[in-house]
């Protein structure tokens, strides 16, 4: 099952009577601020949640898996998340 942001729109504005026009305002401006963040290479720390950060991968050779040729793989940049201590104990 998948867990969408119009269920978090729908769960939050029934929990605190907010309309859910707002709570979705809310909850994209807070999305937008995260990937803005992460593009300016800022780490993202929420507390009890988790850190996201942006990570450079190097470059590296890879294997084309149906000629099986080597072909260069460049270096990218990737996000990580390491949740935080409260999320690891829920989700044991």
């Amino acid at each position: 099952m998948t867990l969408t942001k119009k269920d978090l729109v729908l769960a939050v504005a029934k929990d605190t009577g907010i309309t859910q026009v707002e709570v979705k305002r809310v909850i994209q401006q807070t999305l937008h601020y995260i990937v803005e963040g992460l593009k300016e290479g800022k780490t993202i720390e929420l507390r009890n949640f988790g850190v996201l950060k942006v990570r450079t991968r190097a470059p590296r050779r890879g294997r084309n898996p149906k000629t099986g040729q080597e072909v260069p793989v460049p270096s990218r940049r990737v996000v990580v998340f390491k949740p935080g201590l409260l999320m690891r104990q829920h989700i044991r």
